[in-house]
């Protein structure tokens, strides 16, 4: 069983990739649109499921261990195979694909190339209570890596929303005044982002 592969990438196309190791190459499908954004002669590292057919063997590989999580998943679902499983991780991102069987909606299945109306539904209903601790893991790694900024600039606009401001205005004066350097925290960015405001349009509103 191959579960990881490393190195120098030979050649590449749409969906695939092939990774030179120990004088051979692999060939490697990826998630065409969302597979590892490199050129040839980059390195890389990828996590793989191996699919052994009675006339192929075919090695498919994913830059997080949640992708090949998610795509074992799908294949526990009647009727979805290594291509369709493929097919809907280059369609929609983890936690977009999470999100769609916690709520129970079909509808981003649909745009999946392969998958009809009732194999969405299979799939949504096949997964359903299966993916919840891959959404908070998502969720939570969605939280660490964004930028705390965004949150107190989101807190500030809407201050200013309820002290009369436009909210597309609130929002450009809150982050143009976090990024001159006002503090990143609530009191001092809604102070410079209202200083910001009566600046350039006057005390009154």
């Amino acid at each position: 069983m191959i579960s990881s592969i490393n190195g120098p990438v030979l050649s590449q196309g749409a969906g695939w990739v092939v990774i030179g190791v120990g004088g051979l190459g692999y060939r490697v499908e990826v998630p065409a649109g969302r597979g590892p954004a490199v050129v040839v002669g980059d390195h890389l590292s990828l996590v793989t499921s191996l699919i052994v057919r009675e006339d192929s063997l075919t090695l498919f590989g994913f830059s997080e261990e949640v992708e090949l999580e998610l795509f074992t998943r799908l294949l526990s679902v009647s009727g979805v195979g290594p291509r369709m499983a493929l097919g809907v991780l280059s369609a929609l991102a983890p936690t977009e694909l999470v999100d769609a069987v916690k709520r129970e909606d079909e509808k981003p299945f649909k745009k999946v190339s392969g998958v009809g109306p009732k194999t969405a539904k299979l799939i949504v209903v096949s997964l359903a209570g299966k993916l919840d601790g891959l959404q908070i893991a998502l969720h939570h790694d969605e939280a660490e890596n964004a930028d705390p900024g965004d949150a107190v600039v989101g807190a500030v606009a809407e201050g200013l929303v309820g002290l009369g401001w436009r909210e597309q205005d609130a929002q450009q004066a809150a982050r143009d005044a976090l990024d001159a350097g006002a503090p990143a925290n609530h009191a001092g960015l809604l102070r410079a982002a209202l200083a910001l405001l009566q600046s350039n349009r006057g005390v009154g509103r």
